[in-house]
């Protein structure tokens, strides 16, 4: 890759404008351009192009879009999107009609043809509040048309780059591993894959309730929950769905599993372990945002967020553990290549076993990222010690 590819940046932080808080996950990029990024958990972004970068684009949920001049630390203040009384009084329909209406889009709507995405991904444990492991890698998404095939998916991930920082603490000895890495975005896409969630069979186990509408930039969203409604073999989530009201495509979906019942909880989230661990899972979420593109959406943001706590038998007391991996789309292709077969990272594979050493500072020096959070670069630097 040549390494003036991505020579010009932008950084800076983006606050609320009424309460000052920091806002993560928005969305920046350059507009006409594919390249992107979202703030870290601080606030902030860096955001790097092969070009000059005239002006960068900021979009969040529940705020007003921005366009502003490029310029050096940029300070951003996103404001808040009014919502009147007079626009909720055409926000009206079924919500589970609404959600059948917007499924039946998606063929034409997402993916309607392959695509090639160039993806940045990280993977984080935290032993109570210290973290224990990182590991990040670019890579490559392919998808394939929606609805190309029924039983199988041409769908694939292919690292380019990766890092590993591992704890040698004796007694971090614990193995949390994720298994797929990027391929569980993939898996993981309730749109791309709609059996987990959005088949008949699965979404006659929920409830439908509209809920008070919200803005993506200027556009109104229908925002509707799908609650368990009885008892299934496998656990179900509480569902939040964020759907564009003029042309019924989704923005966002948020997931928590049901912990209601640990054992099928256990099931959905657990690979493996020692026998005489115990675990006992607190939090499972998924998060996946979609990017519109005219009358289209593209994956935008994908987050994974687990707790739990562990035990080995005859010891006194618990640990939590939270493990969150989080992907973000940075570029789009220009030919949707398919990806080799031997290339591909396999959903049984792990970051872990084929990231290299966490060592060159300028390891992202040719790529956009999320940047790391204060927290996360302190981690690193305790870890790589």
């Amino acid at each position: 890759m040549d390494s003036l590819r991505l020579g010009y940046t932008v950084r800076g932080k983006v606050r609320d404008a009424q309460t000052g808080r920091v806002l993560e996950a928005v969305h920046v990029s350059v507009p006409g351009r594919h390249h992107a990024t979202v703030t870290n958990a601080d606030g902030e972004f860096l955001l790097k192009s092969d070009r000059r970068i005239e002006a960068v684009q900021f979009s969040f949920l529940g705020y007003k879009s921005q366009w502003v001049p490029a310029s050096d630390n940029l300070k951003i203040s996103l404001v808040p999107e009014d919502y009147t009384l007079a626009e909720a009084s055409i926000v009206s329909g079924d919500p589970g009609d609404i959600v059948r209406a917007a499924l039946a889009r998606v063929p034409d709507t997402y993916c309607p043809q392959p695509e090639l995405l160039e993806c940045f991904y990280r993977e984080t444990i935290q032993k109570r509040n210290r973290y224990t492991y990182v590991a990040e890698a670019v890579a490559r998404l392919y998808r394939e048309k929606s609805g190309m095939r029924q039983y199988y998916s041409g769908d694939a991930a292919a690292l380019e780059k990766s890092r590993l920082l591992v704890s040698q603490r004796k007694r971090d000895t614990l193995s949390v591993k994720t298994q797929g890495g990027p391929q569980m975005v993939l898996n993981c896409d309730f749109l791309k894959n709609p059996a987990l969630l959005f088949d008949e069979d699965e979404m006659q186990f929920y409830n439908f309730e509209m809920d008070r509408p919200a803005y993506m930039g200027d556009r109104l969203q229908f925002v509707i929950r799908m609650t368990p409604a009885r008892e299934a073999d496998n656990a179900l989530y509480y569902v939040v769905l964020y759907i564009d009201r003029e042309n019924l495509t989704f923005t966002r979906i948020e997931a928590s599993l049901d912990m209601r019942d640990r054992a099928k909880a256990i099931r959905a989230i657990l690979v493996s372990k020692p026998m005489s661990l115990r675990f006992f899972p607190e939090e499972a979420t998924i998060v996946l945002n979609y990017r519109p593109v005219g009358d289209q959406i593209r994956l935008e943001y994908f987050r994974s967020t687990m707790r739990f706590t562990c035990d080995w038998r005859k010891r006194l007391f618990k640990t939590r553990y939270t493990a969150v991996n989080e992907l973000v789309v940075t570029d789009v292709r220009p030919e949707a290549v398919p990806i080799l077969r031997k290339e591909r990272f396999r959903s049984t594979d792990y970051l872990n076993d084929k990231a290299e050493e966490f060592l060159d500072p300028d390891f992202w020096a040719d790529y956009n990222i999320i940047e790391p959070s204060e927290s996360l670069e302190h981690a690193i630097g305790r870890l790589r010690k």
